[in-house]
C-alpha cells in the first residue's frame, strides 16, 4: 500500500508534468500556426482551396483551443482529485490536434505530383518529431497525438497504388515506433528531474516561479520580431539554455555511483549532448563575426603543431567514412591569430570530410612569394561554377534539401568568410563537378627562429576540488541555476544562488562571496553587468566576477564584450566552467 506522504508526492509530480506539457504548448502556438499557412501558401496551386482552407481551420483551431486550455488551468492550482480528467482531457485534445495535422495526407494531395506529398510528409514528420518534447511528459497524450499523426500518413500513403508512397507508409510505421520509444526515455527522464525538484519546499518554490517565468517569456516571444536575425537569436539562446542545464547535470550524475549500462546510456546522452552544443556553437560563431566582436591576435606561429592536431582530431571521422587522411609536413611559420586559423581549418577540413564519399582529404602547403597558400583538397562531389560563391551564403547547403542534421546548419563556410575578411587572408575556391574541390587560404609568410606554437592548451582535467571559497550565483532560469548549484558544490564550492539583483544582494548579509558568477541577460531588461557593478559596490571591493550567456544577437553580444569581463557562452562545458573557476579563484587568492 502506498501511504499517503508517498501518494502526495507522486501526485505533486503528476501535477508537474501536466504543467510542464501546458507551458510547453505556449512556445509551440506561434511557430505551429506560421507552419500552417506556410504550407497553405506552398500548396494553393495544387490542392483544392476549399479543403487547403478547412485543413487551416481546424489545425489553427486545434492549436488556440490547446493554448486557451493551457492558459487557463495554467492560471490556477491543480488538484490532486482533477488528474485522472485532466489526463483524459489532454489525450482527447492531442487526439484531435494529432488527426488535424495528419488529415493533411487526405485534402486532395496528388500522388502524381511528388514535390506536394514530400512536402507534406516533410512537414508532419518535423511536426511529429517536434512534438515529443513539448507532449512527452504526459506520455499518453503524445501516444494519442503521435498514433493519430502518423498512423494517417501510413493509412494514406498504403492506399495509394504508388510503390514509392507505399514505402513511406512502411517507413511512417517505423517512425512512429521509434518515436514512442524516445518518448518513454524522454517522459521517464522528466519524470525523474521533476521527483528530485520535490525533495524539499525550496525546489517546489522554485519550480512554481519557473513556471511563472515561462509564461512571461512565452508573452515576450508571441511580441517578437520574427525577422530572420532576430528570430535566430531567439531560438539559438532557449536552445542554449536547457542544453546547457543538461551538460552541468550529466557532469554531476557522471560522478555517481553507475552500472556499466547506466554510464553507457550517459555516454550517448553526451554525445548527444555535445552534438547539439556544437551546432549552437556554428551559430555563436557566425553570430560573432557579424557583429564585429572577434579582435585578431596576430603572433607567429608554426603551422605544422596546428595541422597534426587537426589530424588527430579529424583523421578518425575521415576513417569511419572509410576515406583516407593526410597532411604534408611542413616547416613554415605565418603570422596571424592561431585559434582563428584553427577555426577556419576546422570548417574547411570538416566540410570536405562532410561532401566526400570516396577517396580522400589532402592538407598542405604551397610557398607563393611572401605568401603562404594553406590547400585543403578532397575528392569529394565538387562545385558547380555557379555556385562557388553561393557556398559561403549562411545556410546554404549542397546535396541537402532535407536539411539533414548530419550535415550540419550551413554555417560553416559563411564563418570561414567573415574570419577570412577579418584577418584579410584571401580564401579561393577551384572545383570541378564530380571531381572534388580545393580550397586555398593564403597566409603572410615570415622568417623567425623562436614562433610561438600554434597548439592550444591540453584539455583542462576536473581532477581535485576547488578551494572551498564562496560562490554567489545569479541565474534567472531555474534549471539553469540547479544545474549550476549542483556542479559548483560538486567541486567544493559554498554556492549562493538568486534569481536576480533585488534576490542577491540580501545574501551578502550572509557571506561575502569569492567569487561572482551572473548570467547576462536578466529579467527586466537587466545585464549581469548591471548586477555585478551592484554587488561589487555593496561589498566595497571589486570582486573576481564571470559572465555566463545564451545569446548570440549581435547587439547583445557586443554590449557583453565591452564589459571587459571574462565571458563564457551557454553550453560551457564543464572542462571549461572548471578551468575558468580555478584561474579566478587563484588570482583571488592573497
Amino acid at each position: 500500500m502506498i501511504n499517503t506522504e508517498q501518494q502526495g508526492r507522486q501526485d505533486k509530480v503528476r501535477i508537474e508534468q501536466i504543467r510542464l506539457l501546458l507551458n510547453n504548448l505556449g512556445s509551440s502556438v506561434l511557430p505551429g500556426i506560421l507552419v500552417v499557412l506556410l504550407v497553405a501558401y506552398a500548396l494553393q496551386q495544387q490542392v483544392d482551396p476549399l479543403r487547403l482552407t478547412l485543413w487551416c481551420v481546424v489545425v489553427i483551431a486545434s492549436k488556440l483551443v490547446d493554448f486557451m486550455d493551457a492558459r487557463r488551468l495554467l492560471a490556477r492550482d491543480i488538484r490532486p482529485a482533477e488528474l485522472p480528467q485532466l489526463r483524459r482531457r489532454l489525450v482527447v485534445l492531442h487526439a484531435i490536434d494529432g488527426a488535424a495535422w495528419g488529415s493533411l495526407m487526405w485534402v486532395g494531395l496528388n500522388p502524381a505530383s511528388p514535390p506536394s506529398w514530400i512536402l507534406a510528409i516533410a512537414v508532419l514528420s518535423g511536426v511529429a518529431g517536434n512534438s515529443m518534447s513539448i507532449l512527452s511528459p504526459v506520455l499518453p497524450a503524445f501516444i494519442a497525438f503521435i498514433t493519430l499523426e502518423l498512423g494517417m500518413i501510413a493509412l494514406k500513403s498504403l492506399q495509394s497504388d504508388a510503390l514509392a508512397l507505399n514505402a513511406l507508409g512502411l517507413a511512417a510505421i517505423m517512425y512512429l515506433a521509434t518515436l514512442l520509444m524516445q518518448a518513454r526515455n524522454s517522459a521517464q527522464a522528466a519524470k525523474g528531474a521533476i521527483e528530485l525538484r520535490f525533495e524539499n519546499l525550496e525546489l517546489v518554490d522554485r519550480l512554481r516561479q519557473a513556471s511563472a517565468a515561462a509564461l512571461r517569456a512565452q508573452q515576450e516571444a508571441e511580441q517578437a520580431n520574427i525577422a530572420k536575425s532576430k528570430f535566430l537569436a531567439a531560438a539559438s539562446h532557449d536552445l542554449r539554455q536547457p542544453i546547457h542545464a543538461q551538460g552541468l547535470f550529466l557532469e554531476v550524475l557522471g560522478k555517481t555511483k553507475l552500472d556499466q549500462n547506466q554510464q553507457s546510456l550517459i555516454g550517448h546522452i553526451q554525445s548527444a549532448t555535445n552534438a547539439s552544443a556544437e551546432m549552437l556553437h556554428s551559430l555563436l560563431d557566425y553570430s560573432r563575426v557579424d557583429a564585429g566582436v572577434i579582435t585578431p591576435q596576430l603572433q607567429a606561429f608554426a603551422l605544422q603543431p596546428l595541422l597534426n592536431k587537426m589530424e588527430r582530431e579529424l583523421a578518425p571521422l575521415a576513417n569511419t567514412k572509410g576515406l583516407f587522411y593526410r597532411s604534408r609536413d611542413t616547416a613554415e611559420v605565418v603570422l596571424s591569430d592561431p585559434s582563428l586559423i584553427e577555426l577556419i581549418l576546422r570548417n574547411l577540413i570538416s566540410n570536405a570530410i562532410r561532401y566526400t564519399q570516396q577517396g580522400g582529404i589532402l592538407v598542405g602547403c604551397r610557398r607563393r612569394g611572401d605568401q603562404l597558400l594553406l590547400e585543403i583538397w578532397d575528392s569529394g562531389i565538387g562545385i558547380d561554377p555557379q555556385q562557388q560563391q553561393e557556398i559561403f551564403d549562411e545556410f546554404h547547403q549542397l546535396g541537402n534539401p532535407e536539411r539533414d542534421r548530419k550535415k550540419g546548419l550551413g554555417l560553416g563556410l559563411a564563418i570561414v568568410r567573415g574570419l577570412t575578411q577579418l584577418l584579410q587572408h584571401p580564401l579561393r575556391v577551384a572545383s570541378r563537378p564530380g571531381r572534388g574541390s580545393v580550397f586555398r587560404l593564403a597566409l603572410p609568410r615570415i622568417a623567425v627562429t623562436n614562433p610561438l606554437p600554434a597548439e592550444t592548451p591540453p584539455p583542462v582535467s576536473i581532477s581535485q576540488p576547488l578551494p572551498r571559497a564562496a560562490v554567489l550565483l545569479i541565474e534567472d532560469d531555474d534549471i539553469v541555476r540547479s544545474s549550476m548549484v549542483m556542479l559548483l558544490q560538486s567541486w567544493g564550492c559554498q554556492c549562493m544562488a538568486a534569481e536576480s539583483l533585488e534576490a542577491a544582494l540580501p545574501l551578502l548579509a550572509q557571506q561575502t562571496p569569492a567569487l561572482l558568477i551572473s548570467d547576462y541577460r536578466l529579467r527586466e531588461k537587466k545585464s549581469g553587468t548591471d548586477a555585478i557593478r551592484a554587488i561589487r559596490k555593496a561589498v566595497g571591493r571589486d570582486i573576481p566576477a564571470l559572465l555566463l550567456t545564451g545569446d548570440t544577437a549581435p547587439a547583445r553580444l557586443r554590449e557583453a564584450s565591452d564589459s571587459g569581463l571574462p565571458l563564457l557562452h551557454k553550453p560551457v562545458s564543464p572542462q571549461q566552467l572548471y578551468a575558468c573557476l580555478a584561474e579566478l579563484l587563484a588570482d583571488s587568492q592573497p
